[in-house]
């Protein structure tokens, strides 16, 4: 099976021609509620087959919340396996939201779970944690770039007990999340025009203090429920902004079920960061 073009390359163009939007699909129980659903594979099912529908042809990445999925056991698993197969087939990147992070032939398997062509989970890119040491995710960095799909590993996150961790100092001196982030420069280096590697950068850190040039993209978490809005994206990320694909979860699925104003909410972000992106480059 041939790779596809360079993740870089295709996130490019879907951030140009799409708008540098992610809406992530988080199916948890409050959710479900609100759109009359049940809390059951039923439920989870409509949820997600309505947001695919109404999104997957316009928003440049989904981000599907597998934890969301795990909870309702193989069954979730197979909705989740038809949600990634669709929104792809309908343009969308999938960015399966993961977290994974293990050492040696575990997290091989996992880079061959949502990484791998011919696994039924395959995703445009995956979240990875990278806090058992960078060099731990190598099976998934090399994975990526035989399939052609991308990585995104933790660096700065948006919840508050994440500094303790990723604000401590490594032993010259650096941040830790800073030492993943020049690993993930040093991954990416000569790659055009991103590489293959992101970070993921929370878009309620006001001033992120750290270097995010490492020439790929940035996921932001944040944006919307979070209390952070496109307008805050250039002083978190500053001359790297371009390269930022926001992501919102419950301020585009709040408005459903109704499909179109689940795509009206989409637009709408993707507009405000259009124009912020805009507005820090002119």
């Amino acid at each position: 099976m041939s790779p596809l073009e360079p993740f870089g390359t295709r996130l490019r163009h879907a951030m140009d021609t799409r708008g540098p939007l992610c809406v992530g699909i988080d199916p948890h129980a409050s959710l479900l509620t609100a759109w009359g659903l049940n809390d059951d594979i039923a439920g989870l099912e409509r949820f997600t087959r309505t947001t695919v529908e109404a999104l997957a042809d316009r928003v440049a990445v989904l981000k599907p919340q597998s934890a969301f999925f795990e909870r309702f056991g193989s069954r979730g698993i197979a909705v989740l396996e038809k949600a990634v197969e669709e929104a792809r087939a309908a343009g969308a990147l999938v960015l399966m939201d993961a977290k994974r992070g293990d050492i040696g032939s575990t997290m091989g398997a996992y880079a061959e779970a949502f990484l791998r062509k011919d696994s039924p989970l395959f995703s445009d890119a995956v979240t990875l944690s990278p806090y058992l040491g960078f060099g731990s995710l190598r099976p998934a960095l090399d994975q990526a770039v035989l399939s052609g799909s991308g990585v995104f590993v933790l660096a700065l996150t948006s919840n508050p007990e994440g500094a303790e961790v990723q604000r401590a100092a490594a032993a010259d001196g650096r941040s830790l999340a800073q030492l993943m982030l020049d690993h993930m420069r040093a991954e990416n280096e000569g790659a055009a025009p991103l590489g293959p590697v992101g970070a993921v950068v929370g878009a309620t850190l006001g001033d992120a203090g750290a270097d995010l040039d490492i020439n790929g993209p940035l996921l932001a978490p944040g944006i919307g429920a979070q209390g952070a809005t496109a307008a805050d994206l250039p002083a978190v990320f500053g001359a790297a902004v371009r390269n930022v694909v926001p992501s919102v979860s419950r301020g585009v699925l709040a408005h459903g079920p109704d499909a179109a104003a689940l795509r009206a909410a989409a637009d709408r972000f993707a507009g405000e960061v259009r124009e912020a992106v805009a507005s820090a480059e002119g």
